[in-house]
């Protein structure tokens, strides 16, 4: 498991460009991250694979549609647990994010502990996952499906232009 980027050093001005161009294409080449950085090559993938390893970077992901791939029907479900013993946490931490169609995990705090957003290939399909997966494992108390009909990928950047990290505050 990565490192907590906090856990390191600071970014420098060097890293956050990467990091800045890399969130904007993250299929830039090290050859043109070095050119736009003003690096060596060799320079830019030591400091790519650093990124990497300390956490900062956690992965390049392609963003697909899952109509085109036969699953229309998207659900966020929120699951809330009866009591909270850890290994039931750690155990739904591990495993839901594995299973096929899940989009993303997300334990949070307040009434409901975790959101997890799903595509299906029907609303069968999604009744199947939530009792399958989800309501039968050991705490959980509680799951509510609310079907979600449209949905917009953020265009929200972690970086800001000049500013490094902590600068702001």
């Amino acid at each position: 498991m990565p490192k907590n980027p906090r856990d390191t050093k600071p970014l420098d001005p060097t890293d956050l460009a990467l990091v800045r161009l890399l969130e904007q294409d993250g299929r830039m080449s090290n050859a043109m991250l070095a050119r736009e950085v003003g690096i060596a090559e060799s320079t830019c993938l030591v400091r790519v694979r650093s990124l990497r390893e300390r956490g900062v970077v956690r992965g390049i992901h392609a963003d697909i549609d899952p109509v085109a791939v036969g699953r229309p029907v998207e659900a966020m479900i929120a699951v809330r647990f009866g009591g909270h013993r850890r290994s039931h946490f750690e155990q739904f931490t591990q495993e839901v994010p594995a299973l096929p169609g899940v989009l993303g995990a997300f334990h949070v705090s307040g009434a409901i502990d975790y959101y997890v957003h799903v595509a299906c290939e029907s609303a069968d399909a999604l009744r199947d996952f939530v009792l399958d997966h989800l309501t039968n494992r050991p705490g959980v108390l509680h799951a509510e499906t609310s079907l979600i009909f449209d949905a917009q990928r953020g265009r929200g950047t972690m970086t800001r232009d000049g500013a490094l990290p902590d600068e702001d505050a």
